[in-house]
Order: C-alpha cells, then structure tokens, then sequence
C-alpha cells in the first residue's frame, strides 16, 4: 500500500505529453542480494521500513503516473500479492515466467500496457532524492519525440552511492551523452530512470536483450539524450549497499 506523506509536483507545460504510464523492471533473479532474494523479491527488500518498490510507486503516484506495469518472474506470486488493492498508481503485470527478457525485453514485451505516449522507465533497484525540481519533472521538459528517442537520467559517478563502475557516459559540447570507451572511465553513470516513446522500440528483437542495445542505436542517430541529476542517488544491488543506503539516510534528511 501506499506510504503516508505523499508530495504532489506541479510540472510545467511542455511540449511532450505528460507521461501517465510508467514500468518498474521487476523481473529480475537479484543474484547479487543474495540471501536476502531466496524469499524476497529484490524489489521488496525495505530500506528504513519500506519496501523499495513502495517507494518507487510512491514517487511515480506523487508525480501523476496513473498506470505502473510490473514485469514478473522471481518469486512472482509474492510481488503480485504486495501490491494487491493499489490504487495509486493502478498496477498491471507483464508475465516473464516463461523466460527473462533482460531490460529492453521486458519493457518491449509490455509496449501494450503502456499506452503511445511517453512512459518513464525505473529500475527496481534504485533510489533517489530530487534536487529543487523532480527528476521525472526535469526528464519529461527534456523530451521531445521528435528529437530523441530515450533522455536518460545521468547520475555523476563521484556521488553514485553503492556503484563501483567506471561509469557509462560523458557528455559532449552540445550537451548529449557520449559512451565511454574500454580505455577510460567515465563522469557519469546511468541512473535506472529514464523517459521514452514506444516507436522508439520499431524493429527491436522479439526476445531478450538489454535496453543498452536501443541506447547505442539512439547514440548513431543522434537521438539519445540525457539529463544530469542533481540530488542524490542510490544503487540497492547487495545487502551491504542496502545498510550503506540506510546509514546516509539517517544522517540526513534526504526525501526517497
């Protein structure tokens, strides 16, 4: 159910339709958290009491996310009866139990939930505090269909609590994200949220594949955008990144 002290955001017209359905990746095996996954979907261990999902729907519901679809595998019927009753926002389910589908899979798989508009896209094992404005608000102003296919949101690698990448993207002169290469590391790594059209999967694969493949696709024609975070941002991929998480929240007052 949702959690109390819900804030309503007020994002300013744009030219791109507010998004009223989103997708959290839900599917996954979250080998890495292991013990804690043998009987709790990743998505429902807590942070400080809460589930990281009921935080994650929480933010989509505060925003205006009407519509939430959940892909299911791991340990499905415990996340399907988590959520039962929600209303806010109204929770659909895309099946995975034949197979995981990886991230750009899934999402492709569950196009028919998610309306022809814009959707944001969330990881389920991330967290993140606003800065002055949303995060989603700020992805929404800098979508436009016309030019771009996905706009990421970019988390500086420096401030990535619970990452130890060497980052994912630079960003050039015009503002657009550049790929590291093997050789160096990066400013910037890819935060788990990002805004997209649905024509911007035309002629993906059928079956399983990363979103990574549409983000190099989108970077050859120049239809890759991105947005720097500017608040704080948390990686949830092991029980010690999960007691790292809490630690920092309860030293400040960070909004997750």
């Amino acid at each position: 159910m949702p959690s109390p002290n819900l804030r309503l955001t007020d994002p300013p017209e744009t030219a791109c339709p507010r998004p009223r359905c989103a997708m959290v990746l839900t599917a996954g095996l979250g080998t890495r958290m292991r013990p804690l996954t043998r009987h709790t979907p990743k998505p429902l261990i807590p942070v400080l009491g809460l589930p990281l999902l009921d935080r994650l729907l929480d933010r989509l519901a505060e925003w205006g996310v009407a519509e939430a679809v959940l892909n299911l595998h791991h340990l499905a019927p415990v996340l399907r009866d988590h959520v039962h009753g929600r209303t806010r926002p109204h929770i659909v389910f895309s099946d995975e139990s034949d197979a995981l589908l990886e991230t750009g899979g899934g999402v492709r798989r569950a196009l028919p939930f998610l309306g022809g508009g814009p959707f944001f896209v969330l990881n389920g094992d991330v967290l993140w505090g606003d800065g002055p404005q949303s995060a989603l608000t700020r992805l929404w102003a800098a979508f436009d269909p016309a030019k771009f296919d996905f706009v990421l949101l970019l988390q500086p690698s420096a401030k990535a609590t619970g990452y130890e990448g060497a980052g994912d993207f630079s960003i050039d002169a015009a503002g657009l994200p550049v790929r590291r290469d093997a050789a160096h590391v990066a400013p910037y790594v890819y935060a788990g949220v990002l805004i997209a059209h649905p024509a911007a999967f035309a002629g993906s694969p059928a079956g399983r594949f990363s979103l990574n493949l549409l983000f190099d696709r989108a970077l050859e024609r120049g239809r890759l955008g991105a947005v720097v975070h500017d608040g704080s941002w948390y990686h949830l991929g092991t029980p010690q990144a999960v007691l790292d998480t809490e630690r920092l929240l309860t030293r400040g007052n960070d909004y997750i």
